[in-house]
């Protein structure tokens, strides 16, 4: 079976799809694809910020997704993120943090400092608290698509390729962790039962770890039967994946912390590494390229009108923390200071974890939420572009970029 195959194959339910619906998916691919194309022909930046130009373009004209996510959006937001923490989880090894402590110490210092930077500065623009914790939370993790997908688009390898993927995983568990407690917190604070609240958090943190749980094993079933590097295997792998993620959003766990509890259990769970087609093939790197157009217009003039002053404090005190802990913790951890440095750009981007979290606290707390939305949309819109360049030149700056092919001279191709 090949590639086109697998991609007839998944996205042949689209028949069905109600025809808004399925023109949206339609425009958000052909968009996507030409920009992502003509910015990797005629610049040497990575296609995906083509794919966030198309979304911020759609954004700028008004046909930004709404908030909360909903619908297609959704669905596709969903798989996309899926497969990708997924993928990211089952390269992350976690013996590494027990051979080099200086490592752990980075992956929290970082996290928790830049969430207690962003804190600070927000309370000084007069947040109540609990906009100003959501906030902070939202702004821990460093997304694994944005990092992941240039990383592997570039063709890097390193030492900050490599604890670039460990820290987003880490900071995007500690952050969808930290959100479920402090909306179990708010839960038992507006007159609930705080036993009561417990029970129903450990609950859900059991039910998800089962379901990661199920997964992993389903796909580590297949891979003593197919080799994973196979497409038809690759589709497989995509549906058993996308069936993990729609149970989960149908019992009401994470579609965050599931697949990348999946992919970690998987990863650790064995000494080999897993290797298969990037993002399970045609089929997944469609929907992430969705995922980057949506999430590049999830903003509109009037949110950066009202986040916009609030969001840019929030980002550079977000950069200082996460920049100060990694760097000074650089030497402890085994880097050197130029690596440290690379690997705080490369810590940069704000994207699509945030947005699903958001999305999901817009359902959870809508009052709440209605005072962190502008200042979180706010911050993506400015880093959806900047952050895939952060990226690129932070892996650059550690020199993991392969060398860029030599063009010929033309006298020389005519002989």
């Amino acid at each position: 079976m090949t590639a086109l195959d697998s991609g007839a194959r998944v996205w042949a339910g689209l028949a069905v799809t109600p025809p808004g619906e399925l023109m949206f998916i339609v425009g958000v691919l052909l968009a996507g694809a030409l920009a992502g194309e003509f910015i990797a022909a005629t610049t040497r930046l990575p296609r995906v910020a083509g794919y966030t130009l198309a979304g911020c373009v759609a954004a700028a004209f008004g046909h930004g997704v709404a908030m909360p996510l909903n619908g297609a959006a959704q669905t596709v937001t969903d798989l996309a993120l899926g497969l990708l923490l997924f993928e990211i989880g089952s390269r992350v090894h976690l013996r590494w943090l027990r051979r080099n402590p200086g490592l752990a110490a980075t992956s929290l210092a970082e996290a928790l400092l830049s969430a207690a930077a962003v804190a600070v500065v927000l309370r000084l623009f007069g947040l109540g608290w609990p906009t100003t914790v959501a906030c902070a939370i939202l702004a821990m993790p460093a997304p694994a698509a944005v990092s992941g997908r240039v990383a592997m688009e570039l063709g890097a390898e390193g030492q900050v390729t490599q604890r670039a993927t460990l820290l987003t995983a880490l900071n995007t568990l500690y952050a969808a962790v930290a959100l479920t407690l402090v909306r179990t917190w708010w839960a038992a604070d507006d007159g609930g039962s705080l036993p009561q609240a417990l029970a129903g958090l450990a609950i859900s943190l059991l039910t998800t770890l089962g379901v990661a749980a199920l997964l992993a094993g389903a796909v580590f079933l297949v891979a003593r039967r197919l080799d994973l590097r196979n497409e038809s295997a690759a589709l497989l792998l995509f549906g058993l994946v996308a069936f993990a993620l729609v149970a989960a959003r149908a019992i009401g766990v994470s579609t965050l912390l599931m697949p990348l509890l999946a992919g970690l259990l998987l990863r650790n769970a064995s000494e080999r590494p897993w290797v298969w087609p990037r993002h399970f093939g045609t089929s997944g790197g469609a929907l992430v390229l969705m995922l980057f157009v949506i999430v590049g217009s999830a903003w509109t003039p009037q949110i950066l009108v009202a986040g916009g002053f609030a969001a840019l404090a929030l980002l550079a005190a977000r950069f200082a923390a996460k920049a100060l802990a990694i760097v000074a913790l650089s030497r402890w951890s085994g880097a050197s200071l130029r690596q440290g440095v690379a690997l705080s750009i490369a810590m940069t981007p704000l994207s699509a974890t945030a947005l699903v979290m958001l999305s999901e606290l817009m359902r959870a707390e809508p009052g709440l939420a209605a005072g962190a939305a502008p200042i979180i949309l706010a911050s993506i819109a400015v880093l959806e572009l900047a952050g895939p360049i952060a990226v690129q030149f932070a892996l650059r700056l550690a020199g993991e970029l392969p060398p860029a092919p030599r063009r010929k001279h033309k006298t020389e191709t005519t002989r």
